[in-house]
């Protein structure tokens, strides 16, 4: 039984590493085709059609990719005032409450967000533009996003509740 824990949490740690490195990969690609965007339109007086639309699905896939990679990183936001050695009982129990909250979260945006896609995919939804980018190519990144987010957050209880200190990100161990 162990053994297929920890397979399923270095099985999600990979997972997030690409797809962090993929969100990464898609940011510098909308820095690239911006970039081109500003060329063209200023320095040749000839907009492109296609860079705005085509921008903003990358940097949504993008955004969805990158958070549960942020979790596994543990490079959010932390503010931690009375539970700062990761050894006690009562930060592991702060720390897999708010990993809870996290999935329950995660697990509302799945279901409205795959109710949403499958109702545009049956439908054959658009986006309102000249390329008219069919709606499914956008909202699935929303609920993979945070179905992976939910999977790592409970990756990340099992190793609050598993790992010895040392064996915890650097972040995790100095706040």
């Amino acid at each position: 039984m162990a053994s297929v824990v920890q397979k399923f949490v270095q099985t999600m740690d990979a997972v997030s590493e690409v797809t962090g490195k993929i969100a990464a990969w898609l940011f510098f690609a909308t820095g690239i085709i911006v970039c081109y965007e500003v060329f063209m339109r200023y320095a040749l007086n000839s907009p492109t059609i296609w860079v705005d639309e085509i921008s903003r699905i990358l940097q949504v896939w993008a955004t969805y990719l990158a958070i549960a990679f942020v979790l596994k990183s543990k490079a959010h936001i932390v503010i931690d005032l009375a539970f700062r050695d990761p050894n006690s009982l009562g930060r592991k129990v702060v720390d897999t409450f708010a990993l809870s909250v996290i999935i329950f979260f995660c697990l509302i945006v799945v279901k409205y967000g795959i109710d949403i896609w499958w109702k545009s995919t049956v439908s054959g939804h658009t986006t309102d533009s000249y390329l008219a980018v069919p709606k499914v190519f956008i909202q699935s990144s929303i609920w993979f996003g945070f179905g992976q987010m939910a999977l790592q957050a409970v990756a990340e209880i099992v190793k609050i509740w598993t790992w010895s200190p040392d064996d915890l990100p650097k972040q995790t161990r100095v706040h």
